[in-house]
């Protein structure tokens, strides 16, 4: 996996000694050193104002999130760092799935931007297709993300 970092270096996978990598997919466009806060409008549902931000210690969840976030222009995955502490993300978690299967996390304080990840594979036009379609009948059925 290539990435990019405030050094502009690769960066190297994260061993099981050192803390988690974490990432954030969306369409922003934002640099090192950028901030990720709670407060603006959501990329999913209804797009209300965000008392959270998201993350998740697995490429393939933020792949999901690049993917289906709202907005013009490609899709990015953004390796971040969390300044303060953060929850399981209870729409991928115990409320919805037994665990954290997913590795999803939120949390109420700004996410800083370390660098980006440049080679992710995208989901294959079917995956996204059915999961855009499976999104759109919960939408139906007026089932929205969790945020207490």
């Amino acid at each position: 996996m290539k990435t990019t970092s405030r050094e502009d270096k690769p960066t190297q996978p994260t061993s099981a000694s050192n803390s988690p990598q974490f990432y954030h997919g969306t369409k922003a466009n934002l640099k090192p050193d950028d901030f990720i806060q709670p407060g603006f409008n959501s990329n999913y549902g209804q797009q209300k104002q965000a008392s959270y931000v998201y993350l998740t210690a697995t490429l393939d969840a933020a792949t999901w999130g690049a993917e289906l976030a709202l907005g013009e222009g490609p899709g990015r995955i953004y390796l971040v760092e969390p300044t303060g502490p953060m929850e399981d993300d209870p729409n991928l978690t115990d409320k919805k799935f037994p665990g954290n299967p997913t590795k999803s996390y939120r949390t109420q304080h700004p996410l800083r931007v370390a660098g980006e990840v440049t080679d992710w594979q995208g989901h294959s036009p079917e995956q996204l297709r059915a999961m855009k379609e499976h999104l759109e009948r919960l939408k139906q059925l007026g089932i929205e993300a969790i945020e207490d």
